[in-house]
């Protein structure tokens, strides 16, 4: 892995570990907040590797209309749906209900 990927990789999970419970955000919004809006697959490769770190909630990172696309990642068919679901968020067919009641801007939260 390249160095700046390392520090990416970083700076994702810094943004990440401050979703706050019952919230979720997506892979842009992460890329935007960081400054490189173009970089939505990076946030995902970074989410990839998250799996292992407790501190991450990559659970609590989704796809731009609320997909568990990163699903595959967690251990269990349905980890990371049961996670969510324990933060009170409602989970149908991979889909977030109410998405934009659960949305967690960083560019906004975090100015």
């Amino acid at each position: 892995m390249k160095p700046e990927n390392k520090n990416f990789f970083q700076k994702v999970y810094e943004v990440a570990a401050l979703i706050p419970e019952g919230r979720v955000t997506s892979y842009g919004a992460i890329a935007k907040y960081l400054g490189a809006a173009r970089s939505a697959r990076m946030v995902g490769w970074a989410m990839n590797g998250a799996g292992s770190m407790p501190e991450v909630p990559a659970h609590r990172v989704v796809n731009k209309i609320g997909l568990l696309t990163g699903k595959h990642h967690f251990d269990g068919t349905n980890l990371m749906q049961q996670l969510l679901e324990n933060e009170g968020i409602k989970v149908v067919d991979n889909q977030i209900m109410d998405f934009e009641k659960h949305f967690w801007d960083p560019f906004k939260e975090l100015g």
